[in-house]
C-alpha cells in the first residue's frame, strides 16, 4: 500500500505541484489549504505523515502540530517554511515538528526527508513472545525501567523500548528526533560523532556542510538536558561532530 500523506499549504501553486510531484512519487495525497482543513482531515483519517507549511491562515502548521502532539499524535510531521532564523527553525522543533525544509525547496529534498521520517516511524520487528513468561512487577508510574533493558551513560538512562528517557530521576520529554539523537549519542558516549554519521544514522541522509539542522537539533536537546549547576553533557567538537560526555 502506498504511504498517505496530508499535505497542508495555502499558496495554490506550490500546492498543486507538491501534490502531483508526491504522486508522481508513488504517494496517496490528500491536500487542503489551510490548518482547519487540515486538523479536521488528520481526525477524519490519520496520515503516515503530515506536511505542514507555516504560515496559513487562521490556524498556522505550528499551531496544527501543537494541537495534534497535544492529543497523543504522533505522526511524522515536516513543516514548510520560509523563515531562516534559527529562532524560527526552533519554535517549529518546539511545536512537536519531526523535521523542517526551507522554501524555495528541491523537490527531491522533500522525497529524501519525507523517506527518511517513515523509516524511522515504522513499526521495530516484532520479537518472540516466551510461551511461558514469567510474572514481574509492576514498575511504579514515572519510575525508570529495569536497568537489563536501559541504556545508560553520563548521569542519563533510557529505554529504547518505551521511548522514554531520564537525567538523574528527571524524565525528559523528547520528541522522535531527539530520542533518536540522544539514543545515537549515549550509545557511543564519549565516542566524537561526526555531521555525516550523525546525519545518516537519524535522517538518512547528508544534507552537506551549509545545513543547520543538526545544530537546531543538538541545541534544543541540549536545553532539555542541561541542568543548572551541572555539567553540559552534549560537547561540540568544532569542525567534526558532537559528543556525549560529563564534564
Amino acid at each position: 500500500m502506498p504511504h498517505t500523506v496530508l499535505l497542508a499549504e495555502d499558496d495554490r501553486a506550490i500546492r498543486n505541484a507538491l501534490e502531483r510531484a508526491l504522486t508522481l512519487e508513488g504517494y496517496h495525497v490528500t491536500a487542503v489549504a489551510d490548518g482547519v482543513e487540515a486538523l479536521a482531515q488528520a481526525h477524519r483519517s490519520r496520515p503516515d505523515v503530515l506536511v505542514l507549511d507555516v504560515m496559513m491562515p487562521g490556524i498556522d502548521g505550528l499551531q496544527v502540530c501543537r494541537v495534534l502532539r497535544a492529543e497523543g499524535d504522533r505522526t511524522p510531521v515536516l513543516i514548510l517554511t520560509a523563515l531562516v532564523e534559527t529562532a524560527d527553525r526552533i519554535a517549529g522543533l518546539d511545536a512537536g515538528a519531526d523535521d523542517y525544509v526551507v522554501k524555495p525547496f528541491d523537490v527531491e529534498e522533500v522525497f529524501a526527508r519525507l523517506r527518511a521520517l517513515l523509516r524511522r516511524a515504522a513499526p521495530a520487528p516484532t520479537e518472540p513472545v516466551p510461551t511461558e513468561p514469567e510474572p514481574a512487577a509492576a514498575p511504579e508510574p514515572g519510575a525508570p525501567a529495569p536497568s537489563g533493558r536501559c541504556l545508560e551513560a553520563a548521569g542519563l538512562r533510557m529505554d529504547p523500548q518505551a521511548r522514554r528517557a531520564w537525567r538523574g530521576d528527571r524524565e525528559l520529554e523528547l520528541t522522535r528526533t531527539e530520542f533518536e539523537l540522544l539514543e545515537l549519542l549515549i550509545r557511543n558516549a564519549g565516542v566524537v560523532l561526526e555531521h555525516a554519521t550523525i546525519y545518516d544514522r537519524i535522517w538518512g541522509y547528508d544534507f552537506g556542510p551549509g545545513s543547520k539542522n543538526l545544530a537546531v537539533y543538538v541545541g534544543y536537546l541540549r536545553r532539555k538536558l542541561d541542568e543548572p549547576g551541572a555539567p553540559q553533557l552534549i560537547h561540540t567538537v568544532r569542525g567534526v561532530g558532537y559528543v556525549l560526555r560529563e564534564g
